[in-house]
């Protein structure tokens, strides 16, 4: 039975006042020996029946304590098996570590070694090279000797002496023939020691993804045993790019879903390469899509991820705008023939028209076609013009969305043409192209652009 808390100050202040009832009865009773020494039945009965109550509430208080304290011993005992398995699991991926960093020194060290052996090899055959002209120019001397031999004295030469020359021949043949073997041999050689060399550094590129993995895969751990029960629950975050999808152990290039910060969930083509991966924005192939879009269209997207698309300008800045980022544009004309140049890169909001600035120079073999780093170019569309030519729209003359600072660097979202281009060259400069490679009016076959962070160049 449970006794409020009231009702027990109650009888608490009853029995208190029972009690000194019975001293005053027993004082009066000095003076009055006849008097009944005894306190009433009832003030007794009052008195037991409230410290029966006091003795059933602190019963039941103390019980309820003990199964408080029965529950914190299970939790602590929960607890106490999850940070051993903790312990055991950090101790599992530190005794990884220390095998991976074992296993890139010794490929290291392998490295050093071929890299020495190939140096030597080098060398040797540098000298080979050297001894076999020094061999050519004796052998041409003693060619001349024997031609003379042959035509002029050699007619009235014995048999004996056209021998000796001919033996000469056949020697320095055999000897041209021998060295000749011998630097086929060494470029034998060489080349399994080059192709060695690349799968040693194919090795420590996965050891060090493997490594980042492992980080990774333990500050989840952390998080998740720092969290409560129900963000334990919880969900695992959906990745920010396609590159940290990458190093959660995704390597297979296709439709993902992403959610860059303070942004929506949304699908994305990523493709992935042995650095890492790449979030693809752009891609032209068959001209199975128009380009020539509003304003809206290039804010939001169109297209189909598998096929031809624009992600969106909005898409873009929200997964580029956490850090630094890498532009990679990647294109080929109609022999199949492949270039790729690269740009350190930001992009602006909603606010600046989605400017891109360039922050560095360029990778590749080409020489750029977009905007210099000391130049910020907003995009353009032909309902939006915001190009950088006062008397013209570059959209609405060159069709298509574009970064366009004069109209006539590059436009990788023109018509897409097919071999052979139009005759007429204002429907030409209207295609796909790119000024610094085959020239203004030669229309490419495939274009994609793709972003990633900066950190991947570090690992290719």
């Amino acid at each position: 039975m449970k006794v409020p808390l009231a009702n027990l100050l109650c009888i608490t202040v009853l029995a208190s006042s029972g009690t000194s009832f019975l001293q005053e009865k027993r004082g009066s009773a000095t003076g009055k020996e006849k008097r009944v020494q005894y306190a009433a039945w009832d003030d007794v009965n009052v008195l037991a029946h409230g410290l029966l109550q006091l003795g059933q509430g602190l019963k039941e208080h103390v019980d309820k304590t003990k199964g408080q304290v029965k529950d914190i011993t299970i939790k602590m005992k929960v607890l106490n098996v999850t940070v051993s398995e903790l312990a055991k699991l950090t101790q599992r991926l530190q005794e990884d570590s220390e095998a991976l960093k074992a296993k890139a020194q010794s490929l290291d060290e392998r490295e050093t070694l071929v890299l020495n052996v190939s140096m030597d090899l080098r060398q040797k055959t540098e000298e080979l090279l050297k001894d076999r002209k020094k061999d050519h120019e004796r052998m041409n001397k003693l060619e001349e000797k024997v031609d003379g031999l042959m035509q002029g004295e050699g007619l009235e030469a014995t048999n004996g002496n056209y021998s000796d020359a001919r033996t000469i021949q056949w020697m320095l043949e055999a000897q041209n023939k021998r060295i000749d073997d011998l630097i086929e041999r060494i470029k034998q050689q060489q080349e399994k020691l080059d192709k060695q060399n690349v799968r040693i550094r194919t090795l420590q590129n996965q050891i060090q993804l493997k490594s980042e993995r492992s980080s990774l895969k333990r500050k989840e751990d952390e998080v998740h045993l720092n969290a409560s029960s129900e963000q334990r629950d919880s969900p695992v975050a959906m990745a920010s790019d396609c590159h940290e999808l990458f190093l959660r152990g995704e390597t297979t290039s296709g439709l993902y879903t992403i959610q860059p910060t303070d942004s929506e969930p949304f699908e994305v083509f990523c493709e992935m390469t042995p650095e890492g991966g790449w979030t693809v924005i752009q891609r032209r192939q068959d001209g199975s899509v128009d380009f020539d879009q509003l304003w809206q269209a290039y804010q939001t997207g169109f297209g189909s991820l598998n096929g031809e698309f624009w992600l969106g300008l909005e898409k873009i800045h929200s997964v580029s705008k956490g850090g630094h980022y890498i532009l990679k544009v990647q294109f080929s004309d109609w022999q199949d023939e492949v270039q790729t140049i690269n740009y350190p890169f930001r992009l602006n909001g909603e606010e600046s028209n989605y400017s891109l600035r360039i922050l560095g120079s360029p990778t590749g073999n080409l020489e750029s076609a977009l905007s210099t780093e000391t130049s910020t170019v907003p995009f353009s569309t032909r309902d939006k013009d915001n190009d950088q030519k006062n008397d013209l729209n570059c959209a609405k003359q060159l069709s298509g969305g574009w970064w366009f600072s004069n109209c006539g660097r590059s436009n990788l979202n023109g018509r897409y043409f097919v071999t052979p281009a139009p005759k007429q060259r204002h429907q030409r400069k209207q295609g796909v192209f790119w000024k610094t490679w085959r020239g203004r009016y030669y229309p490419l076959k495939t274009t994609t652009m793709m972003i990633a962070p900066a950190e991947i160049e570090n690992k290719s």
